[in-house]
């Protein structure tokens, strides 16, 4: 039986309903997943530290 997965569109995304949307899974606590609403078929797999590090560099830019 395939896995039910349950996505949360960011908080950012204009148009609930609309394409161009961030979306997070996260079927168990280490493993969440990432991909964009107009191509749901391309998931990302990512680590916590990762996604800390992804959300951090989009809301401040790289450390320098």
């Amino acid at each position: 039986m395939a896995e039910v997965l349950v996505w949360q569109k960011s908080s950012f995304s204009q148009d609930e309903n609309g394409a161009n949307c961030l979306e997070i899974a996260a079927p168990e606590a280490n493993r969440p997943l990432l991909r964009e609403s107009d191509e749901p078929g391309k998931v990302i797999t990512t680590t916590p530290a990762g996604l800390a590090a992804l959300i951090r560099n989009l809301r401040h830019g790289p450390v320098r």
